[in-house]
């Protein structure tokens, strides 16, 4: 141990002090150190205390490139999830406004929207939730530090304040669950200088007008899809195609239905640079990438959608060789979330494959609490999470994609069925139904299990979050026949579904 004191890493006096005294005396100060106040790592620490575990979680946020800085409660309730969600009812409450009318509401005037009425009301929300966290730790005994955190070995943390002041931390096992960033891309001039990403977004003080929105992830299309509802100009710009990873019918049902609403879209293009003008616009120059034509354009805002990379380069696990992706700088996890190293874990978005959703990340931090306190054995089962992406159309979905199925039984060994169906509150308003539409999908032969379920419409995780527990159970296509639906709703046409797409017939719903 001595040794390694005086080896190539040049430990401080105080960290040799603390490594050895560890060593000699087998004692750490906690059970559990957490680094990462995200979603999974409050859920973590805070099982872990409720079952008896002496917990400590170090959190901190470095500010964007553009200096945007947050609370507690990581990506989800900061720059997330929450004023995601909450930016989204916005727009459809600006769409049920010009619905009402139908409806037989009389609006007098013109309809507008106030951005900073919107972003004060959703930041002091966030700023209630990031309270409330800390008040949450505080009451279940987890001590919180606000501090940067890196390893020094398996047991071992280096936790460093803002103003660079140093304190070392020992515990029994160690969780890192920091969550990942917005990328910008690295080969574009311009494009970090003049371009924001969803860690700014949310926490903008005035209306970023006319939108521009690189990247067809579903932060892509979310953003772009609020931003149109709020009544701004949002154009996407896509690469090749949208919502890579999800079913490639339902992507495109999603963004044939935004293009209806508003958004526009920029397909097959690559940007080349930003420019600033004089009169304060940016200036953004594209590659068509069929023809190879270049193109530019003026906007207000860019906002980079292009990917998230993994917090894992301040984390010191070269230091204690803590394995990772090369490629991705995600850590090579086992499934109990172990490392390479005994006694350090990792979970969530930092995790290598697994699923960047904020449930998975809090679920998965639970049990890994428990097995940690000796409390359980079960293991984070990562098949059938289900999801929603919040465009204007909303698209909800659990299991496969037909994709995915087809590639894993083959064409003849799949059956899909699915429908196009009405929702009655389109019904008056007269708003557009043609992409509003479900399949679920089956194994063809044996019991007809149902391996895959989606669904674009009205209250999409909604609908899905009830289905989603029948893929857990191995629900059957003989089950769905055998529920009764609840009418009239949307939902009931999940149970109703009975058009194969093999045999060809038109599956539109008729009646009700």
């Amino acid at each position: 141990m001595a040794a390694l004191c005086r080896g190539r890493h040049r430990w401080k006096k105080t960290d040799c002090f603390h490594i050895l005294t560890r060593a000699l005396t087998g004692k750490h100060e906690y059970d559990l150190l957490v680094v990462g106040g995200g979603s999974g790592g409050l859920a973590c620490s805070k099982e872990a205390a409720q079952l008896g575990q002496k917990v400590i979680v170090l959190d901190y946020v470095e500010p964007s490139v553009k200096g945007t800085k947050w609370g507690l409660g990581g990506t989800c309730v900061n720059v997330g999830c929450i004023p995601k969600k909450l930016m989204h009812q916005t727009a459809l409450l600006g769409t049920a406004v010009k619905d009402a009318q139908k409806y037989g509401w009389n609006i007098s005037g013109p309809v507008s929207h106030d951005w900073s009425t919107m972003a004060d009301a959703i930041q002091n929300h966030v700023r209630s939730l990031n309270w409330g966290h800390r008040v949450q730790l505080q009451d279940k005994k987890v001590k919180y530090l606000n501090m940067k955190g890196s390893l020094l070995d398996e047991h071992t943390v280096k936790a460093v304040t803002k103003a660079g002041k140093e304190t070392t931390l020992t515990a029994k096992n160690i969780v890192l669950a920091t969550g990942g960033r917005p990328r910008y891309p690295t080969n574009i001039p311009g494009a970090m200088e003049h371009g924001i990403t969803s860690d700014d977004i949310f926490w903008l003080k005035k209306s970023p007008g006319k939108t521009l929105v690189v990247g067809a992830s579903y932060v892509a299309l979310e953003s772009a899809g609020f931003l149109t509802g709020l009544g701004l100009d949002a154009t996407v710009m896509v690469r090749s195609i949208a919502l890579r990873g999800f079913d490639q019918q339902m992507a495109g049902l999603v963004t044939d239905y935004m293009e209806a609403y508003g958004t526009r879209f920029a397909w097959n293009s690559l940007p080349k640079r930003v420019d600033k003008l004089s009169s304060g616009a940016l200036q953004v120059t594209w590659v068509d990438t069929q023809t190879g034509a270049e193109q530019k354009d003026t906007f207000d805002s860019v906002l980079w959608a292009v990917g998230r990379a993994p917090e894992t380069k301040a984390l010191g696990l070269d230091k204690v060789g803590v394995q990772i992706n090369e490629q991705t700088g995600k850590i090579v996890v086992r499934e109990d979330e172990s490392t390479s190293v005994p006694n350090i874990y990792a979970f969530g978005d930092i995790g290598e494959g697994r699923p960047e959703l904020t449930p998975t990340a809090i679920q998965a931090g639970k049990l890994l609490a428990r097995r940690l306190a000796g409390q359980g054995d079960e293991l984070m089962n990562y098949d059938n999470v289900p999801t929603t992406v919040f465009t204007p159309l909303e698209y909800g979905c659990v299991g496969l994609s037909e994709e995915e199925a087809v590639r894993k039984f083959s064409k003849d060994g799949v059956e899909v069925y699915h429908a196009f169906f009405k929702p009655l509150e389109f019904t008056v308003a007269e708003r557009d139904v043609s992409q509003c539409y479900l399949k679920v999908i089956c194994e063809r032969h044996r019991d007809q299990k149902i391996l895959g379920l989606h669904f674009t419409g009205p209250n999409a995780g909604e609908v899905t979050q009830g289905f989603a527990l029948g893929l857990q159970c191995g629900a059957t296509y003989s089950h769905l026949q055998k529920t009764v639906g609840i009418h009239p709703t949307c939902a009931e046409e999940v149970t109703k579904v009975n058009i194969t797409k093999r045999s060809g017939l038109d599956a539109t719903v008729t009646g009700c």
